[in-house]
This record gives C-alpha cells, sequence and structure tokens, in this order.
C-alpha cells in the first residue's frame, strides 16, 4: 500500500482547493495542506498541457525553498482548453457566462498539470480529458452561474454540479482529472518518487 511507502515522508499538498483535498482524502493519503497565492502566469506561445505543466512547476518553484527533509509536496493547475484557447478561471459573472456559452455544444479538453518535488528530485506531468456539452440554453446558464457561483473554477464549471449533470453528454478520459486531480495517475506517480529516493 502506498501509505505505508510514504510513512517516513511528509506529503504536502499546495491547493485550497476542497476538490483536490478531497480526491487525496480518498485516495488514503494523509498530508498537510499549506496556502499561498501563486503568479499563475506563462510565457506567450505556450498552449495546452504546456500551460498547465508550466504553472505547476512554478508554483512548486516558489515554494521548494520551504522544504526539508523528506518534505515532498505537491502542486498542481487545472486549465480549461477549448477553441485554441484557454479558460480559466472567470473574474465575474460576465466572463463565466461567456466560458459556458464556449462550452456548450462543444468538445472541451480539461488539462491538469501535477509537479511532485523534494529536496531530492522534481517531476512534473499532466493529464488531458475530453468533455462534451451538449448545447445549454442561456436560461440554464445564467441559472447555474447564479446559484452555484463558479468563480472558483477553471472554464467557470465543476462536472460534479447541476450543470456537469444535465450538460455533460460524453468524457473521455479520467473523470477525476475533470473535478481538479488526475488522483490515479498522481499514486502511481508517488510510487515511483519515493522509490527513487
Amino acid at each position: 500500500m502506498l501509505t505505508d511507502e510514504l510513512k517516513n515522508f511528509r506529503i504536502i499538498l499546495a491547493s485550497g482547493s476542497p476538490r483536490r483535498q478531497a480526491l487525496l482524502r480518498q485516495a488514503g493519503l494523509h498530508f498537510d495542506v499549506i496556502l499561498r497565492d501563486f503568479n499563475e502566469d506563462y510565457p506567450a506561445g505556450l498552449s495546452g498541457k504546456e500551460i498547465a505543466e508550466y504553472i505547476s512547476a512554478a508554483k512548486a518553484h516558489s515554494v521548494k525553498d520551504e522544504l526539508s527533509g523528506n518534505d515532498i509536496i505537491i502542486t498542481a493547475d487545472t486549465i480549461v482548453w477549448c477553441n485554441g484557447r484557454v479558460l480559466g478561471k472567470p473574474v465575474n459573472n460576465e466572463d463565466a457566462l461567456r466560458m459556458l456559452k464556449a462550452i456548450s455544444g462543444n468538445v472541451h479538453e480539461v488539462i491538469t498539470g501535477v509537479t511532485i518535488s523534494s529536496k531530492w528530485d522534481e517531476i512534473t506531468f499532466s493529464e488531458s480529458t475530453r468533455v462534451t456539452f451538449e448545447t445549454l440554453s442561456t436560461e440554464e446558464i445564467k441559472y447555474y452561474t447564479e446559484k452555484y457561483k463558479p468563480f472558483d473554477k477553471a472554464g467557470a464549471y465543476g462536472i460534479q454540479e447541476w450543470i456537469g449533470i444535465i450538460g455533460c453528454s460524453r468524457i473521455e478520459g479520467s473523470y477525476f482529472n475533470v473535478v481538479g486531480l488526475p488522483v490515479q495517475k498522481l499514486y502511481y506517480e508517488l510510487k515511483k518518487f519515493t522509490r527513487s529516493k
């Protein structure tokens, strides 16, 4: 079991996302949480998984000096890639409406970059999931944004919420990645990471 292999390490999740925290707990991991205001800027010219991996690694680099001994820190960044553009977290209700109209009746990718970092090593990887939404009415989109206020979510939606239940018709890849963390892949990458020490 991974929990036995990790007993000599302190696992740290650098994320305030309740969804990521819940997924790690459900995977049986014990971890501490640190909260930081990370800079999520990225160089022009990056696209898709390059963006998610760049931001995830940048988050890890900004806190790496705080690590000691057998600390292992996990950072992540999720983006929605639709029509060749990034849909990040909406800045206001109007922005959320624009994003949801873009994914309505369309296929998009949810990409999460993850970095596992320590004093002795670092790896970054990503997971991509294709998500298909049926066409949503303006009334449905407005109802969702007003009731659920999805301003902390990439692409302005949570797949586990009402809009995902009534709107999502197909998922190709990891469902948990769309929730916010490719926990299955992370589980096995953590195994390899700790064995490499």
